[in-house]
């Protein structure tokens, strides 16, 4: 399936600077009060609220969610891993990823390897037990995260940030 660059360009530029505004603020505290939202957007909470039911619909919002700190939770190692299943088991490989509830996310991915994991695990153990699943399906390259200098951030959203 071919992406027309322009066209999805077209779609972020249709964006004004206020619905961009928006989006930003709440991609950062996505439990702001519409009342808050709409004074720091300079708007009435009604317009604000549309605004936003908007976005939603035309799915530039698709969710909001609470960022949690798995340190606390119990998880004090991340580890990526990425996974280059042998041939005919790229299916099974997949499967395997979404049954195991310590991928925290996995993309899909072009190069040597298919698939690009994100793991929270309790110890190296853990981490040696998971991996040992993928022994007669995959070979995996595995790197232990240390730091995170850029946390998830939304792309630039203006109109100038592309082509």
């Amino acid at each position: 399936m071919k992406i027309d660059i322009k066209a999805e360009f077209r779609k972020v530029s249709d964006l004004d600077q206020i619905d961009r505004r928006i989006i930003e603020i709440l991609s950062e505290r996505a439990r702001i009060s519409l009342k808050q939202l709409a004074g720091a957007v300079g708007l009435a909470s009604p317009t604000v609220a549309e605004r936003v039911k908007r976005l939603e619909e035309r799915s530039y919002i698709l969710g909001y969610t609470a960022v949690l700190d798995q340190r606390r939770l119990g998880y004090p190692l991340q580890a990526l891993v990425r996974i280059n299943p042998v041939p005919g088991s790229l299916h099974e490989v997949e499967r395997m990823i979404q049954d195991i509830p310590e991928f925290v996310e996995c993309d899909r991915v072009t190069g040597e390897d298919c698939f690009v994991g994100r793991l929270y695990i309790r110890t190296i153990e853990e981490l040696d037990s998971i991996l040992d699943r993928f022994h007669e399906n995959a070979r995996t390259n595995t790197a232990i995260v240390k730091g995170q200098p850029v946390k998830r951030r939304l792309p630039p959203l203006t109109s100038d940030s592309c082509c």
